[in-house]
C-alpha cells in the first residue's frame, strides 16, 4: 500500500515538472523570435537608410553633371542673347600675321613749292581737311627777302629776254646776227616766259598760290607757317583714299602656302572691327619672292576700296585666307568664352535652358573660329550674349533646372 502511494506522488511530481517545462518553453521561443525579428528589422531599415543616402548622393551627382542654366526668354532677349544652329560649312585655312594699310599708288600726291618764299596758309590746313582740285592751300611770298619779289624778278627777266628775242628776230634775215646767237636768245626767252607764266598764273599781292592737284584730304602738312622754302620743297601731301593697299608680312616658313592665298581679313586697332577684303572689292596684287633686308618676312600685298573707315598708315592684324576646307564646324568668335586657358560655349537645350560646354578651337579668321571638338551639327549655340549666360550660371539667384516632372 505504501508503495502504491509513493508511486502516485512520484507521478504527480513528474507531471508538474513537465507542465512547468511546457509552459516556459513557448515563452522563451516567442521572446527569441521577437528579438530576431527586431534585429532583422533594424538591419533592414539601416540598409534602406544607407541605400536612400546613396540614391540621394547619386541623384545629386547627376543633377550637378546635368545642371542647366535657367534664363527665361524675356531676360535672354533683354540682354541680347542670340543663338545659331550649327551646320558644317566651308572654312579656309588661315595664316595669322601682322601688316600695314598703305595709300595706293596714284591716289596720293605731294604738293611742292613752285617758287622760293615764306609760307603762309590760305586757310585752315590740318590733317584730314577735305580739299578740292585747284583749291589754294598756301601762299609763298618773297617780298621781304633779299633779291626782291620773285614775281617781279620773273616778269623783268621775261620782258628783257622778249625784247632781245624780238630784236634779233628782225636782224636774222639781214644776217646781222648769226643763227646761233638768235637760237640762244630764243631759248632764253622761252625759259623766262615759262618761269614767269608758272608764277604769274597763281600770283597775287599776298604771294604765289600753291593749289591742290586733286580732290581728297590733307594727309600730311610738311611745313609750318612762316617757314622759308626753296623751289621744289615738299609742302603738303594730299590723298584721295579711294583705293588702299594692305601689306601683310609673312614668315618664310609659310612660303610654300603663299600661292594658295586668295584673300584676307584684317582687324584695325582703333575700332577692333574685322574687315573682309571680299566685301571691299579687294584683290591680291602680289606676294614676295624674297625676304627684305629688315627681317625674315615676305610681303603679301592686296588692294581694296576704302569706304572711309580705314586710316592709311595704320598697323593691323591680318588673317590670310588660303586653301578651303569643306564640312568644317565653325562659330563666331563672340560665341567663345575663356576660363583659365580653356574655351567654352553655351548650348541652348530648350526654350529657357542652357548648358556650358568645353570646346577645342582651331583656326581663327578674325570673324569665325574652327571648332575641333565639343559640339556637333544641330547643336544650338549662343553666339551673342555668352557672357550674360555665363553670369547667369554663376549667379546663386538662378536655380538649377531639370526636365523631371
Amino acid at each position: 500500500m505504501k508503495q502504491t502511494i509513493f508511486m502516485g506522488i512520484a507521478a504527480l511530481f513528474l507531471l508538474g515538472a513537465c507542465g512547468n517545462h511546457a509552459t516556459s518553453t513557448p515563452d522563451e521561443h516567442t521572446h527569441g523570435h521577437e528579438a530576431h525579428e527586431h534585429a532583422h528589422d533594424h538591419a533592414h531599415n539601416h540598409a534602406h537608410e544607407n541605400e536612400d543616402a546613396r540614391n540621394q548622393t547619386h541623384d545629386h551627382d547627376e543633377a550637378s553633371d546635368g545642371d542647366e542654366i535657367l534664363l527665361p526668354p524675356e531676360k535672354a532677349q533683354a540682354v541680347g542673347v542670340q543663338t545659331e544652329t550649327i551646320q558644317p560649312d566651308t572654312f579656309r585655312c588661315v595664316i595669322h600675321t601682322s601688316g600695314q594699310v598703305l595709300t595706293a599708288q596714284g591716289d596720293e600726291s605731294t604738293v611742292v613749292a613752285t617758287a622760293p618764299g615764306v609760307v603762309s596758309f590760305a586757310g585752315q590746313l590740318t590733317e584730314g581737311t577735305a580739299v578740292g582740285r585747284g583749291a589754294t592751300l598756301l601762299l609763298l611770298s618773297s617780298k621781304k627777302l633779299d633779291g626782291g619779289d620773285q614775281l617781279q624778278r620773273a616778269r623783268l627777266a621775261y620782258e628783257t629776254t622778249q625784247k632781245e628775242y624780238e630784236r634779233m628776230q628782225a636782224l636774222v634775215p639781214d644776217q646781222i646776227v648769226s643763227r646761233k646767237e638768235f637760237a640762244q636768245a630764243k631759248q632764253a626767252y622761252e625759259n623766262a616766259r615759262l618761269a614767269y607764266e608758272a608764277i604769274a598764273g597763281n600770283s597775287s599781292d599776298k604771294g604765289v598760290a600753291v593749289a591742290s592737284p586733286l580732290n581728297g584730304y590733307i594727309k600730311n602738312v610738311l611745313v609750318k607757317e612762316g617757314d622759308y622754302v626753296a623751289t621744289g620743297t615738299p609742302l603738303v601731301s594730299v590723298t584721295q583714299n579711294r583705293r588702299l593697299f594692305l601689306r601683310a608680312d609673312v614668315s618664310e616658313k609659310y612660303y610654300a602656302q603663299l600661292p594658295l592665298i586668295g584673300s584676307a581679313n584684317f582687324r584695325t586697332p582703333y575700332t577692333n572691327k574685322v574687315y573682309e577684303l571680299q566685301q571691299l572689292g579687294g584683290r591680291l596684287l602680289s606676294y614676295g619672292k624674297s625676304s627684305g633686308e629688315n627681317g625674315y618676312y615676305l610681303p603679301v600685298t592686296f588692294e581694296f576700296d576704302n569706304r572711309g573707315e580705314v586710316v592709311p598708315g595704320a598697323f593691323v592684324e591680318v588673317y590670310l585666307l588660303s586653301t578651303p576646307m569643306s564640312g568644317v564646324i565653325s562659330l563666331p568668335r563672340t560665341a567663345l568664352t575663356e576660363e583659365q586657358g580653356s574655351f567654352f560655349v553655351y548650348i541652348q537645350v530648350d526654350e529657357e535652358g542652357y548648358r556650358k560646354q568645353l570646346v577645342v578651337p582651331g583656326a581663327d579668321n578674325g570673324r569665325r573660329v574652327q571648332i575641333l571638338s565639343g559640339v556637333k551639327a544641330g547643336d544650338r549655340v549662343v553666339t551673342r550674349g555668352a557672357y550674360q549666360v555665363r553670369l547667369a550660371a554663376s549667379s546663386a539667384a538662378i536655380p538649377a533646372h531639370t526636365h523631371e516632372h
